[in-house]
């Protein structure tokens, strides 16, 4: 396989998780998720020298990032621990594959799973799914366009480039903010909570490219402690905690991006869920559980423009 498809999960017939695993589950039932989240915002945005180094410093030692691609590879030459989280990498750092007809990786990743949408389901793990509409905030008019069509989900390990990008050429439409729990979004916990992706707290965006409808779906996780898009800031923790369609009315928002365009990050690790309508994408056949991805990379095609380059 070529370095963008790495395999680096474990496949179906891997051991059913542990006690500690189990346990990590149940705690998260338990647990002020919230709350835990807000502590950690509140802690990664300390700018005081020595408090954000000593969160770098034990964070490089645990999760080991590669920093050669940063923009800034000292990690102690960022602010905080969110600057260094969430740092900009060098401009060559990840080429955007040239054919106008290739779909991209939004982000650097795993993926977790992959494939088609079977009326309004989607599959979350091996014995879960969770339904299409629920994930877009209910929004039907959305909804109802992209059922039967194709998903990727992909995961964002804590030492990645965190960082989301325009896997195609789009104008935005619509987004949302959507309250939820904030459920880990790791292997085991994925496994292991029904409709995770749909019950987390997530950010919907929603494109069209020539008239094709589209989705990416921010998904945050335990630890989380916000969610950022370009045009919006900051949306994620929020007060009012019900669902807010989000202003496109900003004239300085770019509404219309190009394939690769930044447009929104995660202040810790988390999840993306590409949705892509009916008879109108085909997937890379190495787009499977557990391939590494690299944002930038074609991990599909749209059909409409096949041959075109």
């Amino acid at each position: 396989m070529s370095r963008q498809f790495d395999r680096i999960a474990p496949d179906a017939s891997s051991p059913p998780p542990g006690l500690a695993a189990r346990s990590f589950v149940l705690l998260q039932y338990l647990l002020p998720q919230h709350a835990v989240s807000r502590v950690v915002l509140a802690a990664t945005r300390v700018r005081w020298r020595a408090f954000k180094n000593l969160l770098i410093g034990s964070f490089m030692r645990g999760f080991r990032p590669d920093m050669r691609d940063a923009l800034e590879s000292d990690p102690t030459a960022y602010g905080s621990f969110n600057a260094f989280f969430t740092r900009a990498l060098r401009a060559d750092a990840r080429p955007i594959a040239p054919h106008a007809d290739a779909i991209v990786s939004p982000v650097d990743g795993a993926v977790s799973q992959a494939g088609h949408i079977d009326g309004s389901t989607i599959l979350q793990a091996k014995g879960h799914d969770y339904d299409l509409t629920t994930l877009l905030a209910g929004q039907r008019q959305w909804s109802e366009r992209l059922q039967d069509g194709e998903f990727a989900t992909i995961y964002l390990a804590p030492f990645d480039y965190h960082r989301i990008h325009m896997p195609l050429a789009g104008t935005l439409r619509a987004a949302w903010y959507v309250p939820g729990r904030l459920f880990s979004v790791n292997t085991v916990t994925v496994a292991a909570v029904p409709r995770l992706f749909a019950r987390n707290e997530r950010i919907v965006c929603c494109f069209e490219t020539d008239g094709m409808p589209w989705s990416l779906v921010m998904v945050g996780a335990l630890n989380v402690g916000s969610m950022t898009t370009v045009w919006h800031g900051d949306v994620a923790p929020r007060r009012s905690r019900v669902v807010t369609e989000l202003p496109l009315t900003d004239p300085l928002a770019p509404l219309q991006l190009v394939k690769g365009a930044e447009i929104g990050r995660f202040n810790m690790g988390s999840t993306v869920i590409l949705v892509l309508p009916r008879n109108v994408a085909t997937w890379n056949a190495e787009l499977l559980p557990g391939a590494k991805l690299r944002m930038g990379a074609m991990i599909g095609r749209l059909r409409t423009r096949a041959g075109t380059s």
